[in-house]
């Protein structure tokens, strides 16, 4: 497709991105074609309210087939001379879920031989998950990389260097996500290069230089290819402005949706103008348009599209079959559709559009509409039906999507007009409201709606789903369903596994055998420390990840010891009440005998306490164990195992001592659902109870203040004298728990025993509070709040740091960096009293500022220091640079 064409298809009387600019002041600057390209639009978000809207991706604005997908190939083929033929066959590309995943599929026809794969937010039953990352500025949940082939990412055959992997989104903002992406992929993964490739390119000159130091840091070279670059201009107060846009718009809207039914009540035979936000059909005279299934013959064991994966060889097979699927959609399209409804011309961004008159006999202006992550396969089908039918119809292509985004029926805004219907794919993360922008009045004889099998659901065809959505807009719905491609899941023998047994004291920890099990395998003979500026820099550098060696203990001096004494003293009865109340809530809605896990090794103390309230208040004698989960890796797979071979699994509660930002709170969930997708035991709830929740990332827990908690001030000596868990291939074996550590020559510095007899001595002081409180939360709405989360990503910006990972909010997460990590600085909620004395201290002995802040919802914050190299500079607490 020639670029000349496609402007020809994308050139707009009205600039799209007008009304957005008139109102708040917005300025797209860039080449030539930049404006032809993008329009703007309003969503409610706390981040940006703008957005960028493409002309050619495919998924808010429909477009014509081949435009979509020349525009994806066209960069592929720019990447393929780039790296050259070798390199190029030997390349990967990896698109982002959901709104890359075609254009990614798209730039890797250009690479010709490169395989595909692409992140996804549907766990899949018998697929192990490779990797996974958060979007930060996303509204819907993590990633995941469930490839087929587990080897799909190292990349480069034995003896050979790791491959190019190229990673493919629709625009690079910021660069946030693509470069954590590459750093967490690289830290697994080493390889020499990495090429990213977006459509348009609107980084500021900040994030440009930051794309500069990041290949520096991971000494890897990062290539950059767009099709456009330019800048989105933002006056001050922007944010503010337009979500009070959004509100009045939508009160306007809403204000207008409730005059139409009362004229409808009013006069029930007049018909009904649909407003640009409403997803209600208009009444008609006319029957709704019919839906008729079509049977594509899609080709057996060709993927549906790059969720696990698509290789060349599956690339020639579809190739192959797509004129004759295209057929059967012609064939399907041809007679008796009635012209299309809706006001046709209310839609700008497709231009060339023909005026029908009267009745026809077959379409002429069809939609084929995708499905969220399901973008290629109907892009694919559009490209063949336009070549099918030839000049004499009009094809155009978008996609349903999660994103939420306000439509306004104007010529000068991107998004005109929005049909809304619940999910019907069975979401992980629940149901919720889906979306098919520009659809509705854009003059459509028919609507061809391809979905996977997974959505072929009653829901998909429920009188509000997207069928029944689709039938007053157009003259005819075709229903083409594509097979859900699942790979065979690799055998694992589990039933000739025998399971290890919990390790427990005195052998393993100083802690009473009965108080928990370790699910854990001894290593306390084997070397795993390393010095503190080593770690960071291993595991900042993409060398080593944090959990394949320990840090060296830290000896606490006489005068930090005191602080301890002196610290749980005073807050042993403020402790003992977030155990009661937890515990109390615990027993209410997980009852009678629930089985307690602690994650280990923070969460261990809280379990033993749980446990002590539990048969001191109501004589329970609670099982307790401990388990191992690693951010980045999950949780120990074979310790689920051997709970779900003793417990039933709907029984477990998981237990922590505090949340942070939450992260570990979305890796359990996000390990249970991998766990059961792999085929393990299902009906573990991945809910955490915690003591202390300052970061509103769950909804049991004993309070919501961040307030110390003495079991965070130290490590082992704390803890049963056990280390933090180890996780390292050459330690851990398939069927093997993760490892850790006894440190039996701390046995004299050793409170662990001194810390739980404290607070449970306060039982009996606290009952009658705890069952007030306990009350109080079970009525409670303890919906998670994601504070913190949001909290934790402004500081990270504000700081220029640029990796949540690195900012650990809260009094414990705060002494974990003091302790164990590389400290920058510390931020302390100002007129923060007692509870931050031991992080004062221990901050002047390693010589990191403690900076003063207002407006912080914690108490204090630990910021690791972000791209350390030993000798790293930047002492002015905004930015970073490496030494």
């Amino acid at each position: 497709m020639s670029e000349r064409a496609t402007r020809e298809e994308t050139v707009n009387v009205v600039w799209s991105g007008n009304w957005v600019a008139e109102r708040l002041g917005v300025a797209l600057e860039g080449d030539g074609e930049l404006r032809e390209l993008l329009g703007l639009a309003l969503r409610r978000n706390p981040k940006r309210a703008h957005l960028l809207v493409s002309n050619v991706l495919g998924k808010h604005v429909p477009q014509r087939p081949s435009v979509v997908y020349g525009a994806g190939h066209g960069l592929g083929e720019r990447v393929r001379e780039l790296l050259g033929e070798e390199e190029a066959r030997r390349a990967v590309v990896l698109g982002y879920a959901e709104t890359a995943t075609g254009l990614g599929h798209a730039v890797a026809d250009g690479l010709r031989d490169a395989p595909y794969l692409h992140s996804t937010r549907r766990p899949v039953a018998g697929v192990a998950q490779a990797g996974g990352f958060e979007e930060s500025h996303s509204h819907a949940t993590s990633h995941l990389l469930l490839p087929e082939d587990g080897e799909l990412l190292a990349g480069g055959g034995p003896g050979e260097d790791a491959s190019t992997l190229v990673l493919v989104d629709d625009e690079f903002s910021t660069g946030n996500t693509v470069l954590n992406t590459i750093r967490a992929l690289h830290a697994l993964h080493p390889r020499e290069r990495y090429v990213i490739v977006a459509l348009v390119d609107m980084r500021s000159a900040d994030d440009r230089d930051r794309l500069t130091a990041f290949a520096a840091e991971i000494g890897a070279r990062v290539d950059l290819v767009t099709r456009n670059t330019g800048t989105v201009t933002l006056p001050d107060g922007v944010l503010e402005r337009g979500q009070a846009l959004v509100a009045a718009q939508e009160a306007e809207q809403a204000a207008q949706a409730e005059r139409v039914r009362q004229a409808e009540r009013a006069e029930p035979t007049g018909p009904a103008e649909q407003s640009g936000q409403s997803g209600r059909a208009p009444e008609t005279d006319e029957p709704a348009a019919p839906v008729t299934r079509v049977d594509l013959d899609w080709p057996a064991g060709v993927p549906d599209g790059g969720r696990h994966g698509f290789t060349p060889a599956h690339r020639t097979e579809l190739e192959a079959a797509l004129p004759a699927m295209a057929d059967r959609i012609a064939a399907a399209l041809g007679g008796g559709a009635r012209q299309s409804r809706g006001r046709a011309q209310s839609q700008v961004q497709v231009q060339v559009q023909s005026q029908v008159q009267g009745p026809v006999q077959s379409p002429r202006r069809i939609l084929v509409l995708g499905f969220e992550e399901l973008m290629y396969a109907p892009l694919r089908l559009g490209t063949a039906l336009e070549a099918a039918l030839g000049p004499d119809a009009e094809v155009r292509y978008s996609t349903t999507t999660r994103s939420p985004v306000l439509a306004v029926d104007d010529p000068g805004y991107a998004i005109r007009t929005r049909l809304v219907f619940p999910a019907h794919d069975d979401p992980a993360d629940g149901p919720g409201d889906r979306y098919a922008y520009n659809v509705a009045g854009a003059g459509f004889d028919a609507v061809v709606a391809v979905v996977d099998s997974t959505a072929d659901t009653p829901e998909l065809h429920a009188p509000e789903g997207l069928l029944a959505r689709l039938a007053p807009h157009t003259g005819q719905v075709l229903l083409a369903v594509v097979p859900s491609y699942t790979p065979a899941p690799v055998p694992h023998a589990q039933e000739s596994i025998v399971l290890p047994e919990p390790l427990r004291g005195p052998d393993f920890s100083s802690y009473a055998p009965e108080d928990v099990g370790w699910l854990l395998q001894d290593l306390s003979d084997t070397e795993l420390e390393a010095p503190t500026e080593e770690r960071e820099e291993a595991i900042q550098s993409g060398g080593a990840h944090y959990a394949e060696s320990l840090p060296v203990e830290y000896q606490p001096s006489a005068a930090y010891q005191a602080l301890f004494t002196a610290a749980l003293e005073t807050s042993a009865a403020r402790i003992a009440r977030a155990v009661g109340t937890v515990t109390e809530t615990v027993l209410a809605e997980r009852g009678p005998r629930p089985v307690l896990v602690s994650l280990a090794r923070a969460g261990t103390p809280v379990g033993v306490l749980m446990r002590r309230w539990a048969r001191h208040r109501h004589g329970l004698d609670l099982p307790h164990y401990a388990i191992s989960i690693v951010r980045g890796r999950g949780i120990d797979a074979t310790a689920l195992r051997w709970l779900a071979a003793h417990h039933d699994p709907a029984d477990v509660v998981f237990v922590d001592g505090w949340t942070g930002k939450g992260a570990i709170t979305r890796e359990l969930a996000a390990a249970i659902e991998e766990f059961e997708a792999a085929g393990g035991p299902a009906g573990f709830d991945p809910e955490i109870s915690v003591l202390a929740d300052p970061g509103g990332c769950v909804r049991t827990y004993g309070t919501r203040e961040d307030f110390l908690i003495p079991s965070a001030c130290l490590n082992s000596t704390v803890s049963g004298l056990i280390s933090r868990t180890v996780l390292r291939a050459d330690l851990v074996g398939l069927d093997d728990f993760h490892g850790g550590k006894f440190y039996r020559e701390l046995a004299d510095s050793d409170v662990s025993g001194l810390f739980l007899d404290t607070v449970a001595a306060r039982f009996d002081e606290v009952a009658g509070q705890v069952a007030d409180e306990a009350k109080e939360l079970l009525a409670a709405d303890r919906a998670p709040t994601w504070e913190g989360w949001a909290a934790v990503e402004r500081i990270s910006e504000e700081y220029g740091i640029h990796d949540v990972n690195l900012v650990k909010p809260g009094v414990g997460e705060t002494t974990r960096v003091l302790l164990r990590r590389v400290p920058w600085k510390i931020l302390a909620k100002r007129g923060a009293g007692a509870d931050l004395t031991h992080i004062r201290l221990l901050a002047e002995q390693r010589g990191v500022p403690v900076e003063e802040v207002d407006d912080l919802p914690y108490s204090c914050v630990g910021l690791i220091h972000p791209r350390f190299t030993r000798g790293a500079t930047g002492a002015d607490g905004k930015a970073v640079q490496g030494a």
